[in-house]
């Protein structure tokens, strides 16, 4: 009986050691594909134009995160549009913003690197990184001129990873390994122009 336990027991481990070398082998078996997802969005009257403020919960995967902290940039797009409904034509195209960030590991300077436009930001984590992509605040998209006080608008705001900067292996790769895909959520919401007291009167 003991011998019969110690063979079962053996093969017992040999079959987790051949599973285990294969997860090993196969990283895309165990990473998972990663996501974008708004959690809330606004507009907000400033003195020239109504800004926007927004919030993202961003999982980007294993599979990205490794390539990140080896040097691969990651280029992510913010896309704000607000428009108007029409009954008998088209929606009409009122206003629209587009931002791009890049994201880049110096394995030199043991940092991550976020830039905007001339704008960089240097963070000790990649977690300190995505939090601050991921919060958008008092972002100027819309001048207050486009918009009419009282009336309603058709707000969508979506941030996303541009597959098309990554290297072109990456690239290729995404094409059959979902665990390189990040899938991006677009919000909608109703935007109401306030009305001034001056305005009413």
């Amino acid at each position: 009986m003991t011998a019969f336990i110690t063979r079962c027991c053996k093969k017992l481990e040999a079959g987790m050691a051949t599973l285990l070398l294969a997860l090993l082998l196969l990283p895309g078996a165990i990473a998972h594909a990663g996501s974008i997802e708004p959690t809330r969005a606004a507009l907000t009257p400033g003195e020239d134009s109504y800004t926007l403020s927004a919030e993202f919960a961003i999982d980007l995967g294993y599979r990205l995160e490794d390539a990140v902290a080896r040097g691969v940039p990651l280029y992510f797009n913010l896309e704000f549009i607000l428009e108007r409904q029409r009954k008998y034509w088209v929606d009409e195209h009122i206003a629209s913003r587009n931002l791009t960030y890049k994201l880049a590991y110096s394995s030199l300077m043991r940092q991550y690197r976020l830039s905007t436009g001339h704008l960089h930001q240097n963070f000790g984590s990649l977690a300190e990184a995505m939090r601050v992509v991921g919060r958008i605040a008092a972002l100027p998209v819309v001048d207050k001129s486009l918009v009419h006080p009282g009336e309603t608008y058709e707000a969508a705001v979506r941030l996303s990873l541009d597959r098309s900067q990554l290297p072109k292996p990456f690239q290729v790769d995404a094409i059959t390994d979902s665990a390189l895909h990040v899938q991006a959520t677009v919000l909608r919401w109703r935007f109401v122009a306030p009305v001034t007291p001056a305005e009413t009167q």
